[in-house]
């Protein structure tokens, strides 16, 4: 058996040279892409001096001693235009996010002067309660970057809030990675579409679907689901006429049993086992020139098997690495582990630790259940048996 470290390492270099290429998209569409390149802000951020409350804009020398009675001069709300400047003795109404005028360098609120909040009337004059220091509530230029100045680098992922970032430094098109496409292949002679009545022996083909939408949560574009027999020649025909991918993942037909179709492909895949519970044995190469990850036919090993294998592969075709939440939680339930073999265990989180999402634990097979756990557990290779109270790396999913 290899390490799942060792292993990992050979299923990421089958992206070695195969960095997706770049696109530009609309911030709209931007949600999960990998940035391509490295922003820099294309102007300052605030652009220029603003309110940071509704109020009035005034020199603070001419608050110092209040009540003070100034002369107010015109507005200054959220848009463009003209404003008036602030000489000694008066005041500019202001609104929160608009320019501060030129000649103040203050605002006071207006709770802290004598006229009324909201869509009032601009007054003649304005008493001012309570004074005010120098850039007392003003939002300096550049108070949060300056123009040019570093922003979101290449590679990282566009949540809502680099979205956001993005638009404030001037950008309305992203450059970003390609998604990577992705075609799905379950194997195995005794699948059947799903929500169709079972026949002896015969099962709903959760894999591929499973996969495929695993493989979409991870930022791919998936090209193609189908499902194949056990004869080898009908699979290799299948993954030929397979549309133009990237990538493509397997589940089934990776074990020592005498139907195994991935096994008899004869193209450039090898197969190993991996010190792993569920997911033991696995197989990646190249089939046409492209990339396949074959994941075993069990569904949660084929589920455990994308989470550990197939994500980073993803991520390494966009030219990424992204970490996955993990933290350590005691283990509130006991349960047995195979020595030698890291085990990746389904479970439900909760602030007090994790309970197994179903009492058989990692069984392989235990597919209808596993929409339960939000996480697996990882119990290490030297590890026979987890006790109550254990601590447990805990890695979401």
């Amino acid at each position: 058996m290899i390490s799942v470290e060792d292993y990992r390492h050979r299923v990421v270099n089958l992206a070695a040279g195969r960095v997706l290429g770049t696109q530009q998209i609309g911030l709209a569409d931007a949600l999960g892409r990998i940035l391509a390149q490295d922003l820099t802000a294309r102007f300052a951020v605030p652009p220029f001096d603003n309110s940071a409350m509704d109020g009035f804009a005034v020199r603070s020398a001419d608050v110092s001693d209040v009540p003070a009675e100034l002369i107010v001069v015109g507005e200054s709300a959220a848009a463009g235009g003209d404003i008036p400047a602030v000489a000694p003795g008066t005041a500019v109404r202001v609104m929160t996010g608009a320019r501060v005028p030129p000649g103040a360098d203050a605002v006071v609120p207006v709770e802290q002067t004598d006229q009324q909040a909201g869509a009032v009337p601009l007054p003649l004059r304005v008493r001012v309660l309570e004074s005010v220091g120098p850039g007392r509530h003003v939002r300096r230029a550049a108070d949060d970057l300056a123009a040019g100045d570093p922003v979101l680098p290449a590679g990282a992922v566009l949540t809502p809030a680099a979205i956001g970032a993005a638009a404030s430094i001037g950008y309305g098109l992203l450059p970003v990675r390609r998604r990577p496409r992705v075609a799905v292949v379950a194997t195995g002679a005794e699948l059947v579409a799903p929500g169709r009545a079972l026949a002896a022996g015969e099962i709903p083909d959760s894999n591929s679907v499973m996969v495929a939408a695993l493989a979409a949560a991870a930022g791919a574009e998936v090209v193609a689901v189908e499902r194949s027999g056990d004869d080898p020649g009908a699979l290799a025909a299948l993954l030929a006429s397979l549309p133009a991918s990237d990538v493509v993942f397997t589940t089934g037909g990776v074990s020592a049993g005498a139907y195994e179709p991935l096994r008899q492909l004869g193209a450039a895949l090898e197969f190993c086992s991996v010190a792993m519970q569920p997911g033991k044995p696995q197989g990646c190469g190249m089939f046409d020139g492209v990339p396949v990850l074959a994941f075993p036919g069990n569904p949660v090993s084929s589920f455990v098997s994308f989470q550990v294998f197939g994500r980073p592969l993803l991520d390494a075709f966009a030219g990424v690495r992204r970490s996955v939440p993990r933290r350590l939680l005691p283990a509130l339930d006991a349960w047995p582990s195979p020595a030698g073999r890291r085990q990746y265990v389904p479970v439900v989180t909760a602030a007090s630790g994790v309970r197994l999402s179903h009492p058989l634990g990692s069984g392989s097979h235990l597919v209808a259940s596993l929409h339960l756990a939000d996480a697996l557990a990882i119990v290490p290779e030297e590890c026979e048996a987890v006790g109550v109270g254990d601590l447990l790396e805990v890695m979401a999913v």
